[in-house]
């Protein structure tokens, strides 16, 4: 519903036309002109009003044709777009179509930009156990960088050797959240979080040997936390734990 229509309906029950329920009704009606169809999907052009920020794209198991007629559907709103899992091929397809696209093929996504002006808003630091948790890290990254969230990495400073860690205090105790990606058996969020007074999310990744079943047992270890700021995503999921920390950190700053 546009404004003249909103105030049509508020005239209305004004009036005593239509009562409450039958208002309510109305303006909780789905409006189709904020869904754009495309031949494979039905793009959600109306989430960066409800929920602050456009609809991101899992682009793994789509073709590349279907990702650039949704990101043809956001830009054509006026959204800025992110997609993630995208591959080495598909990303080569996009930015034919897309040249201004970023590209960061360790984190598999590509960011398009339509607020470059735009200032940064709060801060997040993301924290690495190791190095090959690095393209998790990346893409939490990448999605704080869309979000335009302030974001820092420090990486490779997993609790095989604590005074990593501790050397690097200064530059995520003043954050507005954490974010901390760690495999094998998952304790670094624990740790950090007796470090902060701000939110830890912790992502599991599917680093390590064996019994560390893909994942299952940071994910476990990190569940059973006992720092009570502490909170986990899925596993490999560096788009959730960017995006929620994101969402905290703009919050905090009073961004939107």
């Amino acid at each position: 519903m546009n404004a003249d229509e909103i105030a049509q309906l508020l005239a209305q029950l004004q009036r005593g036309e239509v009562d409450v329920q039958a208002a309510v009704k109305e303006l909780l009606r789905v409006d189709p002109s904020r869904t754009a169809s495309t031949a494979d999907a039905q793009v959600d052009v109306d989430r960066h009003r409800r929920c602050g920020f456009p609809e991101v794209v899992y682009c793994e198991g789509k073709t590349t044709a279907a990702i650039i007629d949704i990101f043809q559907a956001l830009t054509s709103h006026g959204q800025s777009c992110f997609g993630t899992r995208v591959s080495a091929a598909q990303a080569e397809g996009i930015l034919q179509q897309f040249p201004d696209v970023q590209y960061n093929a360790i984190a598999r996504t590509v960011r398009l930009d339509r607020h470059a002006d735009e200032q940064l808003a709060g801060k997040v630091a993301v924290i690495t156990a190791g190095t090959s948790d690095r393209p998790v890290a990346e893409e939490a990254l990448e999605t704080l960088r869309w979000m335009k969230c302030g974001s820092e990495l420090i990486s490779d400073v997993g609790v095989a050797g604590p005074h990593r860690l501790a050397e690097q205090r200064d530059r995520f105790s003043d954050a507005d959240a954490v974010v901390v990606v760690a495999g094998m058996e998952g304790a670094l969020p624990s740790v950090v979080g007796g470090y902060v007074e701000s939110p830890v999310i912790a992502v599991p990744t599917s680093v390590g040997y064996g019994a560390s079943f893909g994942g299952v047992a940071a994910l476990l270890g990190m569940l059973n936390s006992c720092a009570s700021n502490v909170t986990v995503v899925n596993i490999d999921s560096g788009f959730k734990g960017g995006y929620v920390a994101g969402l905290i950190a703009r919050r905090m700053a009073g961004g939107s």
